[in-house]
């Protein structure tokens, strides 16, 4: 059985209030604006996800996230998971990223992390999207038990929780 019905269409851009940014599914071809992104970030970025998901890698080279890219986009177009950019109104730099996965933890029926670059941490564009992703989740997605990770469970909670079997 899948995680998602499978009538479920998923969002394909989603402003977030009074920031003049949007999600918006992420892809292959967003690698020259998310490698940087992710690179000029990613001291806190791996304190972040780096016990969790091994990501990113000091060594994450241009050709490495494009891989990662496609295959977020392919797993998109499958339904297995979704990985959401944070974009300006051009789609010329990428501020963030939403990830919205099945569970690999007991306890909920969807995990959902974000994150924002370095530049925006504070900000009222990141208070946006604190505010946006819970309520989006709850109005658009079907999902009963979301799990918000890093806000309302901790990594290191969430990793000491058993497997989905």
């Amino acid at each position: 059985m899948s995680w998602l019905p499978a009538d479920f269409v998923h969002p394909v851009r989603v402003p977030v209030p009074a920031t003049g940014l949007h999600l918006r599914p992420i892809r292959e071809a967003d690698t020259a604006i998310d490698h940087p992104a992710v690179m000029n970030s990613r001291e806190r970025l791996w304190e972040i996800f780096g016990p969790a998901w091994g990501w990113p890698a000091e060594s994450l080279s241009h050709e490495d996230d494009r891989a990662d890219l496609l295959r977020h986009e392919q797993e998109i177009a499958a339904h297995q998971s979704f990985n959401y950019a944070l974009l300006d109104a051009r789609e010329s730099a990428l501020y963030g990223c939403v990830y919205i996965d099945p569970p690999e933890r007991t306890g909920s029926d969807a995990e959902i992390a974000w994150w924002v670059v370095d530049e925006l941490v504070g900000s009222t564009q990141e208070r946006a999207l604190d505010a946006l992703v819970p309520r989006w989740i709850a109005e658009q997605w079907p999902f009963a038990r979301p799990r918000f990770l890093g806000r309302e469970i901790s990594w290191q909670e969430w990793l000491a929780l058993p497997r989905v079997a």
